[in-house]
Parts: C-alpha cells; structure tokens; sequence
C-alpha cells in the first residue's frame, strides 16, 4: 500500500506544504512534521505512481545520516515517531541548493558530453570519461524551485550578485557541505560503495542558527556506486553498477521523456515500480548495514495516531 497524498491534520497545525515527495506540516510551537510519501520525482516531475516503502527507505535512511552527522552541522532533526514521520524545528530555508559532486556522473557528464568544460562557474578538466572522479570534489549549486518549476544551475558569483544568500553564510554552506560530503564518503566506504555526489539543503532558524534540513545521503538526493571493480569498469568502459535514482532518469531517457513540454511519462509497469522499489530497499540496508523492516499497516491511520502521541507528549513535557 503507497503514500501518494496526506491530508494530515495535527495538533496546532498552522500549515501545510506539499513538495515532490515530502508534505510539511508547520506546528505552532515552532516545529515542523515532515511526512515522506511514496512519490517520485524526476526532471523535476513527479511520476503518476507511488513506489512501494519508498517513504519509508527515505526517512529512515536520512535519520541515519542526520544522527550521524551532528558533530559537522547541527541540523533540524528532533525524533522520528513514525516510519516515514520526522519532526524536527522550523527553519526558513535558503533558495539555493548545495550540489557536490567527487566524479564526472549525471547531469554533469550530460553537460560535458555537450561540450561544456564549465558547470555552475567551476571549472572541468579536458580529457576525463563518464563517471571518472575529479581532481577535489567540485560545489555546483541549483535554485531551489517552487513545485513544477526546474531547479537551475547557478554560479557562486550569481548567488552573491543576487543577494539570494549573503557571503558570510554562503561561505559557512561551502564548509558545511565539503565537511558532510567528506564523512560520507567515508561512512560509504566502510560500506564497500562510493558515494558519487549528493545535495545538501540548509535554513536559518529565527535566532540566526545555519542548520542542515531535509533528508541527506538518500537514494533521492544522492548517488552511489559499488566500490568493488569501480577502477576496472572505469578501464574497460563498462557501465558503473550504481544504487541511485539515476536508473529512473536513464529509464525515462531511453522511453523519450526528460520533463520537456510535449513529453509524456513512459507507462510505469508493475514490474518498473517492483524494480525500483528493490532498488531502494537494497540502497537503504546497503549504506545503513540495517535490515529493512517493511511497515505493512493503512499509512494514513497508523501515522496520524503515532504523530498526535508524539506531539502530545511533546507538548506536555
């Protein structure tokens, strides 16, 4: 059973906010409840069906990395009272989003294919294949679009020549997010894979505080790959066996749709969406090393109940 629509209403509730995959709940004692449904986004568009635990694999899996990363960044995370629920404090987010990528993957190849030697201001080396790593890990930041609307490619300059975010926070972005890349590629390794490149979001609380927010590490917003026999297929030119969302995008490549007007979404099987949702359940027990514990119960219900018991006793603490 898939989460495609929440319709939640919670104790002092004071808005809501339906993103591509996640619905945001604000909470008038300043905290905010952060439902992962099963939707899927691609090109910047969310596909007709949900994918089976997907909500689930995602929360989990980004509990994970903000638990484990509280030592680099503090981050908005408070508990996580349902499988696909965490609430955590409200912070005003900031319209560019922190893309770092270690190797020549994705939307990178597919710019550098076309020619391109610059991406986001920063510069790439001739002579490099699809998926070799760069010489340090480069920042390419994106505009964060409203639902509907493509993230863009921006430059550190133009951030700054546009006052989106001033230079004494964008400087403390770029460390925080080097610093978080860095101990995920090494929680990654210890895991036998790679992690290729991720996003990071961050807000300001009302008291001045940078906290990271939204998911990190996830299937979602970042890629992997299997570290055994990387430099091997890099020699031969194979096809890297990744745990990304990149296999959804490439699907829908081959099957002509890239989010472009006139487009039209590839039927999505019944096998597709088992596919992928495998897909995520290996990714989640792969990076975590935890046993996926599948949540088989009506969502809607079991989610409002575990919400209202947190939130009450939060409240009367």
């Amino acid at each position: 059973m898939t989460l495609t629509d929440s319709t939640f209403t919670f104790k002092g509730q004071t808005g809501h906010y339906k993103g591509k995959v996640r619905d945001v709940y604000s909470i008038d004692n300043g905290m905010l409840v952060m439902v992962a449904s099963d939707r899927i986004s691609a090109f910047d568009v969310v596909l007709p069906r949900g994918i089976p635990f997907k909500g689930q694999v995602l929360n989990q899996t980004a509990v994970h990395f903000l638990k484990a990363t509280r030592d680099i960044v503090p981050n908005w995370f408070v508990n996580s009272p349902d499988p696909v629920v965490s609430v955590g404090i409200k912070a005003d987010p900031f319209k560019v989003e922190m893309v770092i990528r270690g190797h020549l993957s994705g939307h990178a190849w597919r710019e550098y294919k076309l020619g391109k030697r610059i991406l986001c201001g920063v510069s790439m080396p001739e002579g490099l294949k699809e998926n070799d790593p760069f010489p340090e890990p480069i920042i390419t930041p994106t505009t964060k679009a409203d639902l509907g609307l493509h993230d863009e490619d921006i430059s550190r300059e133009d951030i700054l020549a546009k006052g989106i975010v001033s230079l004494p926070d964008y400087l403390q972005l770029e460390e925080y997010t080097r610093n978080l890349f860095q101990r995920g590629q090494q929680m990654a390794k210890e895991r036998g894979l790679i992690l290729v490149d991720t996003k990071y979001e961050f807000g300001k609380t009302a008291e001045g505080e940078i906290l990271l927010i939204d998911e990190v590490h996830t299937p979602d917003s970042s890629r992997y790959f299997y570290k055994d026999g990387f430099e091997q297929r890099q020699l031969r030119g194979e096809k890297q066996l990744q745990l990304s969302k990149e296999f959804v995008r490439e699907w829908l490549i081959e099957n002509g749709f890239q989010g472009k007007e006139g487009q039209v979404v590839p039927e999505m099987t019944e096998s597709i969406v088992d596919s992928i949702s495998q897909r995520y359940i290996e990714l989640y027990e792969q990076i975590t090393g935890l046993k996926f514990d599948p949540s088989n119960d009506k969502p809607e219900t079991r989610i409002q109940s575990n919400v209202d018991l947190y939130l009450n006793h939060y409240t009367n603490k």
